[in-house]
């Protein structure tokens, strides 16, 4: 499979992706794998069963994500080019979904070094954007430089559309070494970025990264404005009132902050990933609002 082609099945397969909703993507999969294997398309099914598998360990069904993969490899087991990325890189996450982070790093670097020998410059960026996440300190920096520089300078939309998240996790990065003005620079490109892809989605998203960083900056009054407008949108999430109640406590308004944290603990104990994740972090909501 050339890589023209391959830019369009990334392009296919990535419409198909809602990832606020695992469960309904990996119906939408399952549907699209179908058709591909009536049609006789049996390498573009087996692409597809890789989306499925991710799409299970969204849902932490990793016994079932592992078990597909396992079934794929079985049965291509001289798996090249796209195929093989895919394998390797849905693993990878699987590895890492699942707790298992250090071992996941080299299905990473395997999918990265694949992904650059067969001309797959998207996939070779989410490569080297997961070890961005999985390695620490200046390892994964270096890796997510490794991916900007690549999504900057490809020809391929499947490589560029990334220059927005590679910022936003930077800007973590940076944010967690308590960099907090570097954060912001980099938090404040992806937000432009955003605006010029023009999803109301992500733009929503960048804006309360900037909000976030205004807070660890310490400026109160800027964060919670920011957040402010964010929480009127129809679409606003257990973050927005979390970060309302904790702009609101650091200004010592612990009574209007009170029913922020309740939102919030309300909206985010119903994701499992913080469930399994973050119990701390749902506890002190829980603690600091009305539940």
């Amino acid at each position: 499979m050339d890589a023209t082609n391959a830019e369009l099945i990334n392009e296919s397969l990535a419409q198909l992706w809602d990832f606020g909703n695992p469960s309904a993507s990996g119906e939408r999969f399952i549907v699209f794998r179908e058709r591909a294997a009536k049609a006789g398309l049996d390498e573009l099914a087996a692409l597809t069963r890789t989306q499925i598998a991710r799409s299970l360990g969204l849902g932490r069904k990793f016994d079932e994500g592992f078990a597909m993969i396992d079934s794929i490899m079985q049965e291509y087991p001289e798996a090249s080019g796209e195929l093989k990325v895919r394998l390797v890189l849905e693993r990878g996450r699987l590895l890492n979904s699942s707790g298992k982070k250090v071992e996941s790093a080299p299905e990473f670097v395997s999918a990265w070094e694949e992904a650059r020998c067969s001309g797959l410059d998207g996939l070779a960026v989410d490569a080297a954007h997961m070890l961005g996440i999985v390695l620490d300190g200046l390892d994964g920096m270096d890796w997510n430089e490794r991916a900007l520089t690549l999504a900057v300078g490809s020809d391929q939309p499947s490589a560029n559309k990334w220059r927005g998240s590679l910022l936003n996790n930077m800007g973590w990065a940076y944010h967690e070494a308590e960099n907090y003005q570097r954060a912001m620079e980099l938090f404040e490109q992806a937000l432009e970025l955003r605006v010029e892809g023009g999803k109301p989605e992500r733009i929503r998203i960048a804006r309360w990264c900037v909000g976030r960083c205004f807070r660890s900056l310490g400026k109160f009054d800027v964060a919670l404005s920011i957040q402010r407008s964010l929480e009127n949108d129809p679409e606003a999430d257990g973050y927005v009132f979390e970060e309302l109640g904790e702009c609101l406590l650091a200004q010592g308004h612990s009574n209007d902050a009170k029913p922020n944290f309740t939102k919030a603990h309300k909206m985010l104990s119903q994701d499992p990933w913080l469930v399994a994740n973050e119990a701390g972090r749902l506890n002190r909501l829980k603690e600091l609002g009305d539940v």
